[in-house]
């Protein structure tokens, strides 16, 4: 299969990523037109629920939000008619209750020596805040006394604080009418507000004209070149020519790899750091390549094919990270992968996916997820692909990712060791690798919707593609072969010969 031209992989490229841009647009348009429909209360707030807050201090404080404006603002920007902000306290005790909204100044002078808790962070599911005490001795003032609140409510009951908001750094601040130590409140918070609406049409129109742009794209990108460089696709009602019994003939993906002796006994150690550029290159590669998955998907499902020029887009993204993990995973080879999505006589990994013709469109909905899953089960010990997150919930530090290094990850080690002392990889772990790899590559053929042909649960190792789906036998001297005396009689059983 020929290389696809330079502007056809620009085009399937940027298509694939303005697509997933215009997804995103549409999703976050879409959600805040629905908070607009159902998340407001009868006064037009979007609202927290009422959750309980308590210190065993004079006052309960937000942390400093800054709206612009502020002291540490070089260029500040105006903030007006936002939204009102709505703050709702009522103290458990049944006391009176102060609920007051300063600049975060006057609220440091007004309890900077005062005793008092900061929230500095909350989690919900479950409800959890987050302190941060601030030490003093002095007693403070009645808090409805102080000259410098913007917006303030008190008394017993619930009590609503509300504020139009407007540039500035600010606090809020809760405290027991009397100022006496002790608070402990439900409270809630909300915001009137007339942008989502716009917001949310205005993300919902720049969706549209980048869902557009990106049609053009794919579109230019998917259309097949008359002007040669593309293998020509069979003609409509056609599937791809196949020889023999299909049950026997070789798996549509065919992977290659020369164990490419004599390999340098120390530069395994730094060939992922080497890979790095290709890395890079192949994770937005591969952002296309399953936005690219779903356009095909959708293709076959009207059509029953696989558009050529987006199968060999992503056909030339397999290749390529092929080239690259048997250079720095595999560790079979110390020459350099090539950038590029063509296929090159000479590499010593090499990958081909014959083209399909016509594809099931019903296989289409469940081959990738359902039929694909005991394969993912497999593949997942392969390469370590297994991940998981994990929540720190006593402790400040978040959460944890886990993930395993795999067969494939530790039988490199085991290689990239062996070749270190002894100066040669080991053929029996090469043989293996290799299987494990055209497993998992094999998988996500079929998986990318590739072919309707459903991978074998087995390893084919060895560097050299089976030419069929019945394992052969060892051949040449390196896998073992047997030494048959052609001078014994007819008949005589092999192990007398």
């Amino acid at each position: 299969m020929g290389g696809m031209r330079a502007n056809k992989v620009i085009a399937l490229v940027f298509g694939s990523i303005a697509a997933l841009l215009a997804l995103g647009l549409g999703v976050g348009g879409m959600v805040l037109l629905w908070a607009h429909g159902t998340q407001r209360d009868s006064a037009g707030y979007y609202s927290t629920g009422s959750e309980r807050f308590s210190t065993a201090t004079y006052a309960l404080t937000s942390e400093a939000v800054d709206l612009g404006g502020g002291v540490r603002d070089e260029h500040p920007l105006p903030v007006r008619n936002v939204g009102t902000l709505r703050v709702r306290a009522q103290s458990v005790s049944g006391g009176a209750v102060f609920v007051g909204l300063a600049a975060r100044s006057d609220v440091a002078r007004y309890l900077g020596s005062t005793a008092h808790d900061e929230i500095t962070d909350v989690r919900f599911d479950p409800f959890r805040p987050t302190y941060t005490r601030r030490d003093g001795t002095a007693t403070p003032a009645p808090p409805a006394a102080q000259p410098f609140w913007v917006a303030s409510a008190e008394g017993p009951g619930r009590q609503a604080l509300t504020w139009d908001v407007e540039s500035g750094e600010w606090a809020v601040v809760v405290m027991n009418a009397d100022a006496s130590p002790g608070v402990e409140v439900d409270a809630s918070l909300g915001l009137k507000t007339g942008l989502l609406l716009p917001i949310g049409i205005g993300l919902l129109a720049a969706a549209l004209v980048t869902a557009a742009v990106a049609t053009a794209l794919l579109v230019a990108g998917a259309r097949r070149d008359t002007r040669g460089g593309m293998a020509p696709a069979p003609p409509a009602g056609e599937a791809a020519p196949v020889t023999g019994d299909a049950a026997s003939s070789p798996y549509p993906l065919r992977l290659d790899g020369r164990l490419d002796e004599p390999l340098n006994r120390g530069l395994w150690l730094v060939k992922w750091i080497l890979a790095i550029p290709h890395l890079i290159v192949l994770a937005v590669l591969w952002i296309a390549f399953a936005v690219l998955t779903v356009v095909a998907g959708f293709s076959i499902l009207f059509t029953g094919r696989y558009p050529r020029s987006i199968f060999d887009f992503n056909v030339g993204v397999l290749r390529w990270t092929w080239r690259v993990t048997f250079y720095a995973m595999t560790l079979g080879t110390d020459r350099y992968p090539r950038f590029g999505l063509a296929a090159e006589a000479g590499d010593p990994a090499s990958l081909d996916v014959e083209y399909p013709g016509e594809l099931s469109r019903s296989l289409v909905l469940v081959k990738w997820w359902l039929l694909a899953l005991p394969h993912y089960l497999v593949v997942s010990l392969f390469g370590g692909g297994v991940a998981w997150w994990t929540w720190n919930v006593g402790g400040e530090g978040g959460g944890r990712l886990a993930a395993g290094l795999g067969l494939i990850g530790l039988l490199a080690i085991v290689a990239g060791v062996t070749l270190a002392f002894r100066g040669r990889y080991p053929q029996p772990v090469f043989d293996f690798v290799m299987g494990m790899q055209r497993w998992s590559y094999r998988v996500w053929a079929y998986a990318a919707l590739m072919t309707d042909r459903y991978p074998p649960f087995r390893l084919d190792g060895g560097g050299p593609e089976p030419e069929g789906d019945v394992p052969p036998g060892p051949t040449g001297p390196d896998r073992g072969t047997e030494l048959v005396d052609t001078t014994a009689p007819a008949g005589t059983p092999a192990a007398a010969r």
